[in-house]
């Protein structure tokens, strides 16, 4: 049985962890006959958000613990993470990715890494695993990793930005998956493009069958 970890930073696609997006992923998991540990880094969000109104809320809101709503309780804290236990790690997207885990939506291309996602995925990377990224993700694994090739759908910006961090972008449609095989790196757009659920669920499908054929 192949092992995945995968990263979340919250609940909720305007402060945390794309719920869609983490969901599907863990199904895809798991519907392939494979077992998933959840990470999150125990530190605040950026802030949180209304997700109604899509404003911003009083108060503070811990990643980890609110990624606990989506992992249902079965989650451990980011430094606890070793690539020699897993097979691959997949971190799903969401605005949070963007907040919480690097600072991209506020410094774009600039962005500083948080030291223990940045700890994680050059591990991983490091040790010949694989590493999934989904929607805003690979833009986070490009800065990390720099030379890679990744997708984030077809939107100009954040492929120029993607280009500046020394990575490769190939542009696509919903549901299909980008094939780094030299650096093991896989991507698919997700609500980086326009999608509905369905979509999300393929995507995630999609990206954890073709991780499989390389681990």
């Amino acid at each position: 049985m192949k092992k995945f970890a995968v990263i979340l930073n919250g609940c909720g696609h305007l402060d945390g962890s794309e719920i869609h997006e983490s969901v599907m992923t863990l199904l895809a998991i798991d519907r392939n006959e494979c077992s998933y540990t959840v990470f999150a880094p125990d530190a605040p969000q950026y802030h949180v958000m209304n997700h109604l109104t899509r404003q911003p809320m009083e108060g503070s809101r811990n990643m980890m613990v609110e990624a606990a709503r989506i992992a249902r309780g079965d989650i451990h804290e980011i430094s606890e993470y070793n690539p020699a236990d897993f097979d691959a790690l997949v971190l799903p997207g969401g605005f949070g990715v963007a907040k919480n885990l690097f600072t991209y939506a506020f410094d774009g291309a600039n962005a500083s890494v948080l030291d223990s996602v940045r700890n994680a995925v050059v591990a991983t990377h490091n040790a010949g695993k694989a590493i999934g990224a989904l929607c805003i993700s690979p833009v986070l694994v490009a800065k990390i990793l720099g030379d890679i090739t990744v997708t984030v759908g077809s939107d100009p910006n954040t492929i120029a930005d993607v280009e500046s961090m020394g990575a490769s972008h190939v542009n696509t449609q919903i549901a299909e998956v980008i094939s780094d095989k030299k650096n093991k790196i896989f991507t698919t757009p997700c609500y980086m493009l326009p999608a509905s659920i369905a979509d999300i669920a393929d995507s995630a499908e999609n990206l954890i069958e073709t991780i499989l054929e390389y681990i």
